[in-house]
């Protein structure tokens, strides 16, 4: 994904959209960026106008900080979405891992700030904000951050076997970990959108029990669609989740 719908370093679109079609946008995982959607845009191209979110701190905005406060990138985000896409176009929002959170924050503040409600909030491989775990890997050494992503199996070995790309990594990867690990949502928030939970039965980050907690986290209609393998499910089924969110958006249309 190289190519932005307004001139903003947020903001990628990988693939032309059809006239007219409803915006997804993207969320990545912790360490992750823009291009990690190439693939979902790519299956969705004929079907939504795709969009995916790169945060600062990677690839090409990898001279800016990361950011280290779930918060401060949640509006951060929505205010450089907003600016980018305006708030008439119907949208929804789809965010893996970290992502889920972010997107469901970014999802509280269109409603709060700008009233505008998405057509559905997609969180994949991440538990409710209700559950928590303790988990304080951000403040581990750097051989701890990479089993973790090794395990994971979310990232090409060719890139953690690189010195100067793990170089390059270390410092957001340790920024989106500190900011998803210190994240408690307020209490009882919650958006008034459709949510749809996703999750892999095998995800040692996610059970399929913290997945359905997410049902606590909207007054609106709520869907959990479990698929089989780990943390980074949607890679094997990329076609099935791209089914998914195009069906459930052509319900609420």
């Amino acid at each position: 994904m190289t190519s932005t719908p307004t001139d903003t370093p947020w903001i990628r679109r990988g693939h032309p959209a059809p006239p007219g079609a409803a915006t997804l946008v993207c969320f990545p995982h912790a360490g992750g960026s823009a291009t990690s959607f190439h693939a979902l845009s790519r299956t969705l191209s004929e079907r939504l106008d795709v969009v995916a979110v790169q945060y600062p701190g990677r690839q090409d905005r990898h001279r800016e900080p990361a950011i280290e406060d779930l918060r401060e990138l949640a509006d951060q985000t929505f205010e450089a979405l907003t600016e980018a896409l305006g708030t008439e176009r119907p949208l929804a929002l789809f965010g893996h891992s970290m992502g889920a959170c972010v997107a469901f924050e970014v999802a509280r503040r269109l409603e709060e700030k700008s009233g505008v409600e998405p057509m559905a909030l997609f969180v994949s491989g991440h538990r409710a904000p209700s559950r928590h775990r303790t988990e304080n890997l951000h403040l581990k050494g750097d051989d701890a951050l990479l089993r973790e992503i090794r395990a994971l199996n979310g990232t090409a070995p060719q890139v953690l076997d690189d010195e100067d790309l793990v170089r390059l990594l270390l410092p957001s990867l340790r920024a989106d970990y500190k900011a998803v690990e210190s994240y408690r949502a307020v209490q009882g928030a919650a958006v008034g959108c459709p949510v749809v939970a996703l999750t892999g039965d095998a995800d040692p980050k996610t059970s399929v029990e913290e997945a359905r907690a997410w049902r606590e986290h909207t007054t609106g209609p709520f869907d959990l669609r479990v698929f089989t393998g780990g943390h980074f499910y949607v890679s094997e089924h990329t076609e099935a989740v791209a089914d998914v969110l195009s069906r459930h958006l052509d319900r609420t249309e």
